[in-house]
């Protein structure tokens, strides 16, 4: 069977790799962002995915729902800093069949590889609390916008133009000119600029 681990530090490939060991029947295939991932997925059709959230360019959300657009039968685990539930479960809403934290023991991260890589699910089980105990209504508009919209904030935060935002997507520029003005509508807010703030304000969560 064959994994493929998305994550532009090298010595945490490397960390993977070793874990990997554990599990033989695995080859591995590693990208270090988003466009060199696309390639391999397209060419190696990988059984199971490791994926980064914080990557140069594609961000991993964006890149998690190319990953499965491309590739639906990949089993895709979620390898990410973020501790909060929030990206669990957003990861998990988008297709992703794990979420994992690097603040994980060893041995609670060679768990998910296995479970995971069989075809199982697995949650961190500190965030799998977190996500029991949250509240099913946040009262946060936020949760109304799609992966995309979240995806196009983040960029905007990040400096983007929206030229710039349409390459990176891979989608046309009204495209983009079209969804801001609804995010615009879900959020409450009336000018680019806010989205901008709103964007540099939740940092970088892909």
């Amino acid at each position: 069977m064959k994994a493929l681990l998305i994550d532009d530090h090298a010595i945490v490939r490397i960390g993977l790799r070793r874990l990997f060991a554990a599990l033989p029947q695995w080859a591995i295939f590693e990208a270090a962002n988003g466009r060199d991932a696309l390639v391999l997925v397209q060419a190696e059709r990988p059984d199971l995915v490791v994926l980064d959230l914080n990557l140069p360019g594609i961000g991993g959300f964006e890149l998690l729902r190319r990953v499965l657009h491309e590739h639906a039968a990949a089993r895709v685990l979620v390898l990410s800093m973020h501790t909060q539930a929030r990206y669990a479960s957003r990861a998990i809403q988008a297709g992703a069949r794990g979420y994992i934290s690097k603040n994980a023991a060893p041995a609670e991260l060679l768990e998910a590889l296995r479970l995971v890589g069989e075809g199982g699910r697995y949650i961190e089980t500190e965030i799998a609390q977190d996500i029991a105990l949250q509240s099913t209504t946040t009262g946060d508009p936020r949760a109304s916008l799609t992966e995309r919209d979240l995806e196009i904030v983040r960029l905007l935060g990040a400096g983007r133009s929206l030229s710039e935002i349409a390459g990176v997507l891979g989608i046309g520029y009204k495209t983009v000119a079209n969804s801001c003005t609804q995010i615009k509508a879900k959020l409450g807010v009336s000018r680019t600029a806010e989205l901008i703030r709103l964007g540099a304000v939740a940092g970088d969560p892909g």
